[in-house]
């Protein structure tokens, strides 16, 4: 249930726009979509696969919301937050042992 999902470019900005959000300040659906510079039809696939292996929760805004539909907010779940940043580094180290930068040219 909690195993890694395939690290693609566009999980990794949804990832890093979820770890980027806090408790106080959660992400929303079309916030991580501005943040990660990704489209919908993209981000909302990932946030379901994520959400199916226990690393993200979400729940729909309860306050006044007037002028517009009510935001679904996402989190990482601590488990989640955990798994991501550990993914995430072990997958910097293994392109830094290869030699490759972040954007995926040869250093």
């Amino acid at each position: 249930m909690s195993s890694t999902p395939r690290l693609t470019k566009p999980t990794i900005a949804v990832l890093e726009a979820l770890i980027a959000s806090s408790t106080a300040d959660p992400a929303w659906g079309l916030s991580i979509c501005r943040d990660a510079d990704l489209g919908p039809g993209t981000v909302y696939p990932i946030l379901d696969r994520l959400s199916e292996r226990g690393w993200v929760k979400s729940w729909d805004e309860t306050s006044p919301h007037p002028g517009r539909p009510a935001r679904r907010y996402y989190e990482l779940t601590g488990a989640g937050r955990l798994q991501a940043t550990e993914a995430l580094e072990a997958r910097q180290t293994r392109r830094a042992r290869l030699g490759l930068d972040l954007a995926g040219g040869v250093s």
